[in-house]
């Protein structure tokens, strides 16, 4: 193997092992749910076939013969493979393979007497090919049963051969006649001086093939598969008609992959994502987990409807609501129950000129709630257009002590004044004063009446 071969063949790998790795870096981004690590990647394989010097795209042998697929003699080719699956998609194999290719002028019988050298047979023996292949992924194909695969791939790839050609007088391929120098036997060899001599040529070749794999089990899948080698040499069967044409052959072949790896794990290369997607309920225990995810999901909708449901539309659900079918408007304590004001109060309202009903505030809160608004609103149209004055006594419930609640009463009267101001009241109309706990409409012993404890009370003057 000359300086010159040893070169391209480095730049050949070169590029095949860039174009590998360039996928692979783009398969970093998984093309898959859940990554790689999720799936088996590395795959062994056996395989056994035949080879013919024709190619189905045509062409000529080594005698100049244009001929059809399978019309020249078949040798046999047996190898191994090692593949890693980067993708869904792509995958890189190393391919070794060894056997014969046989090729004959078929227009020719007995002895030759054409050719450079009379030769009307050739048999080379390929004492190895090695190469680098990139593998394509094109389709997998999920039957009905989801358990078996069908995949079809195509591959092309870089690769380097031993071979040695042997060129015969008949076709042969034995020693049957007496040559013309009056030897026994009918070996011819174009590139070598003595009968036997077997050092063994180093050549260049492209392998460009497709095939379809049968996924027989979790681990097994059947390979079937028809590979064009276009090689770099001229000399693949010895001296030819062609001149420097650089020959060819195919192989078909077909054996066994075994995917390595846990069973747990699903093969790489028999993975659809988008069957994946669709095929959630192929597996007995994830349709249950989903079967009962779904009845969570119901559930707990079924509780958010029953905790959100107001039938009377007091703005306390059902599920809460001491005091159904409240009338409409009527103000409520959190229980949902009606407010129960003093008696002097519920009588008067704004109509009446003397007493509005209490302003409530949260607990520990002296801000407005909105729905006082409106009553606000009406007191401070009467202020102005009666040119009156208004008292506002501030109340807080028992919790805390008193020197505080003195102050939450304070804030709660000048609140309310605040906002009659805001409103266009005059200042001195109003005078707001803080109670804390004094005067008590209501117990202080439930939430109910600490509820109505928490007031501000209204006197117009």
């Amino acid at each position: 193997m000359n300086y010159s071969t040893i070169k391209k063949t480095a730049v050949a790998a070169s590029l095949v092992a860039a174009l590998g790795f360039a996928e692979h870096a783009q398969a970093q981004t998984p093309t898959v749910f859940g990554g790689r690590s999720q799936y088996r990647t590395w795959s062994i394989g056996i395989q056994g076939g035949i080879t013919t010097p024709n190619t189905v795209i045509g062409g000529s042998n080594a005698f100049g013969q244009k001929v059809g697929y399978f019309q020249n003699k078949v040798g046999e080719y047996y190898g191994l493979t090692i593949r890693k699956q980067f993708s869904h998609l792509f995958g890189l194999e190393l391919e070794g393979n060894r056997g014969k290719i046989k090729t004959y002028n078929h227009a020719l019988s007995g002895p030759a007497t054409e050719g450079p050298h009379g030769a009307a047979s050739a048999e080379t023996e390929v004492n190895w090919a090695g190469s680098l292949n990139g593998v394509f992924q094109l389709g997998t194909i999920d039957f009905l049963r989801r358990e078996n695969a069908v995949n079809f791939y195509a591959k092309v790839g870089l690769g380097v051969m031993a071979f040695n050609p042997v060129q015969y007088s008949d076709n042969d391929f034995q020693n049957v006649a007496w040559d013309n120098k009056g030897n026994w036997g009918s070996e011819i060899f174009g590139d070598r001086e003595a009968v036997g001599d077997r050092d063994f040529r180093l050549g260049m070749y492209v392998p460009v093939g497709v095939g379809v794999k049968f996924k027989l089990s979790e681990v097994v899948a059947l390979n079937l598969g028809y590979t064009m080698n276009f090689t770099d040499e001229a000399w693949l069967y010895g001296p030819s008609r062609q001149g420097d044409t650089k020959q060819r052959f195919s192989n078909v072949y077909g054996g066994l992959e075994f995917t390595l790896g846990s069973r747990d794990k699903e093969s790489l290369t028999f993975t659809n994502p988008v069957s994946t997607l669709y095929d959630e309920l192929k597996d007995p225990s994830l349709r249950n987990e989903v079967e009962a995810l779904k009845q969570r999901v119901s559930t707990l909708e079924g509780t958010v409807d029953q905790l959100s449901k107001d039938s009377d539309g007091d703005g306390v659900s059902d599920k809460f609501d001491k005091c159904p079918n409240t009338p409409a408007g009527t103000p409520v304590d959190g229980s949902g129950c009606p407010i129960k004001f003093p008696e002097q109060t519920a009588q008067n309202n704004a109509t009446q000129g003397g007493y509005y009903s209490p302003i409530q505030f949260e607990f520990d809160s002296s801000v407005l709630k909105t729905e006082s608004y409106s009553t606000l609103d009406k007191l401070a149209k009467e202020l102005r257009d009666n040119n009156s004055s208004v008292n506002l006594d501030g109340y807080a419930s028992a919790e805390g002590t008193e020197a505080y609640n003195m102050n939450l009463s304070n804030d709660r009267a000048n609140a309310v004044k605040q906002y009659l101001v805001n409103a266009g009241v005059s200042a001195s109309s109003v005078t707001a004063t803080g109670y804390g706990e004094d005067n008590p409409v209501a117990s202080n012993a439930t939430e109910e009446g600490r509820i109505q404890n928490r007031r501000v009370e209204i006197k117009v003057k």
